[in-house]
């Protein structure tokens, strides 16, 4: 078992953007299920828990959470939801990842999340159809951010052959025209708040598309946000601690120091001596110092 772990977190750490999100979306749902499936061994329901992670229709409640604008984007209802959530995710964030960067997906992710998931509450609040459906309705899962990536890509390339099986290859603006004409048309159906999120995020998508092709980065602020609290959890660069020598470099310097001023000294009294009673006057041994000492 630690050896699987182990592995996870390895293959985790070197996965890029795209794989890390779908690692994080399947821990949580793993996670959530094994809860799930305790309670209910001993009874009891997870509902009540769950809807404090789920995105609430209700302003009032959202004020109470408001946590859950990006808790909700990480959670799904059953295995087929996260299934085609993480196909997608993965699909066209590598795609995305050919045309735009690492923290670019990261950005447009939860951007797309938290622009789905505002026009789901706004609508729910402002149209009377769903005036009846505010207080028992909440929202979950990565669709709307999904949406976002793909909308996103079929700006930047919007003529990018896609394969469908049975279809054929269709271009990749054609593709998302139908997601997002889906939605539209559905908008009004038992998944209203999921579709009505979609084209939340589809929206942002596009709004950060086409920012950046005008050299505005919408999703800096995001990034700049995750990496100051990235830098929180990361362990800061040791300083190099400075060398100090006691004793014995000292002990070195005084020696040396009061070696040079002998000779000095030497040299001095042998240039009196010179000077007084000429160079015949001097010994072999002052002659030799004398001379090493005009080659320093």
């Amino acid at each position: 078992m630690a050896t699987i772990i182990t592995d996870l977190k390895e293959k985790f750490r070197r996965g890029n953007i795209c794989l890390r999100l779908v690692y994080i979306n399947v821990a949580v749902f793993v996670v959530v299920t094994l809860v799930r499936i305790l309670f209910q061994l001993f009874n009891h329901s997870l509902g009540s828990w769950i809807s404090w992670l789920e995105l609430p229709a209700s302003f009032s409640r959202f004020i109470m959470q408001p946590w859950t604008i990006l808790t909700y984007m990480f959670m799904h209802a059953g295995l087929l939801h996260i299934l085609f959530n993480m196909l997608w995710l993965y699909w066209f964030g590598t795609l995305f990842l050919q045309f735009f960067s690492a923290k670019h997906l990261r950005g447009v992710y939860l951007l797309g999340g938290i622009c789905g998931g505002l026009l789901y509450m706004v609508s729910y609040n402002v149209f009377p159809y769903f005036q009846y459906m505010i207080e028992g309705s909440f929202l979950l899962g990565a669709s709307a951010s999904v949406l976002a990536i793909v909308a996103a890509t079929a700006y930047r390339e919007p003529n990018y052959p896609i394969q469908l099986f049975l279809f054929g290859t269709v271009r990749l603006k054609y593709l998302a025209l139908i997601v997002i004409g889906m939605d539209l048309l559905f908008i009004t159906s038992s998944n209203a708040g999921g579709h009505i999120s979609h084209l939340g995020g589809a929206l942002a998508g596009l709004w950060f598309a086409a920012s950046l092709s005008k050299g505005k980065d919408i999703t800096a602020w995001i990034n700049r946000l995750l990496d100051s609290i990235e830098g929180l959890f990361s362990p800061r660069p040791r300083k190099p601690k400075m060398k100090i020598n006691y004793g014995g470099n000292r002990q070195k310097d005084y020696e040396y120091n009061a070696r040079k001023k002998s000779q000095s000294d030497e040299i001095d009294r042998i240039l009196e001596k010179l000077k007084k009673s000429g160079y015949e006057s001097l010994t072999a041994e002052e002659k030799k110092s004398l001379f090493d000492a005009s080659k320093r």
